[in-house]
């Protein structure tokens, strides 16, 4: 028996799928969580709200709050970008992704928002990882950049053994010793790995894991074709103007263009994109 019991297919032989609302997270349909690195204001959240809801994707994803190397570095809205994200959530129909940094915030983030992340650099923090699992919520659990598979795992097994049985794994690339041509290096052997380890859907993010824009459609087109239940991306309307993260954030008038080439590769895998019209809020 592996040492991640509850997440391992020995405990649960059968595939996991993750209800954001309505969006199923590791079916046959792949989940589109595609919204901006951080929330900057409100002007920018609509425009790019819109263009997500256009485009057909499901669920908006963006941050409120934002760790940050620099403690000079733009550190999100905070709790404005909290509630910005959950007005804009109502009046597109959009469910939403965002982080989770602190213990003291899991509730208030979970009041506001529909799926719960955990951050590469917060991976490894046990007591968050037990309090946002009794928040209740779908948590979306990013692997650290520097943790091994075995290591992601065991971080879910942290929330599973509280008794959420709503993760979902996300591969976000690992450092390496290059960084001229890319932030990180997206492990796509890790997707197949975990599907294989694992009963949990797993989600690739190309925007962190590639730090290009350039490079994020072909790899989201890679990441569909290595078996990956959804994809998490950055967009913005104008990304040259962006407060972090600019490099990597494709621009929203990319998203028709996203959402043909998913499309065309789902199809060749025999899967479908998750419908946005399964996210209407009641």
């Amino acid at each position: 028996m592996r040492e991640y019991r509850e997440a391992s297919r020995e405990f649960h032989p059968d595939n996991t799928v993750v209800y954001v609302g309505p969006v199923p997270v590791g079916g046959q349909p792949i989940a589109m969580m595609v919204g901006p690195c951080a929330v900057e204001s409100r002007e920018q959240l609509v425009a790019t709200a819109h263009a997500v809801r256009d485009a057909g994707f499901p669920i908006l994803r963006g941050g409120a709050y934002k760790p940050r190397t620099s403690p000079y570095s733009f550190q999100g809205m905070h709790d404005q970008g909290l509630e910005l994200l959950d007005e804009v959530r109502r009046e597109f129909g959009l469910r939403v992704v965002t982080e989770v940094m602190s213990e003291s915030d899991v509730d208030k983030v979970a009041a506001h928002a529909d799926m719960l992340q955990i951050g590469s650099r917060s991976m490894h923090c046990q007591r968050l990882l037990e309090a946002i699992a009794d928040a209740g919520k779908p948590i979306l659990l990013k692997r650290g950049f520097h943790a091994t598979i075995a290591e992601w795992l065991l971080a879910a097994e942290y929330i599973l053994r509280r008794g959420n049985r709503q993760v979902a794994l996300c591969e976000r690339g690992i450092r390496s010793f290059d960084d001229e041509f890319t932030r990180n290096v997206l492990d796509l052997t890790a997707v197949q790995v975990a599907k294989r380890e694992t009963h949990l859907p797993v989600i690739v993010d190309p925007s962190q894991g590639t730090g290009r824009a350039d490079l994020v459609i072909p790899m989201a087109k890679a990441a569909i074709a290595a078996g990956a239940d959804g994809l998490l991306i950055e967009a913005h309307p104008n990304p040259a103007a962006a407060l972090s993260d600019s490099a990597q954030q494709i621009p929203t008038s990319e998203l028709a263009h996203l959402r043909t080439e998913a499309e065309l590769m789902a199809r060749a895998m025999g899967r479908t994109l998750a419908s946005g019209s399964g996210a209407l809020l009641v």
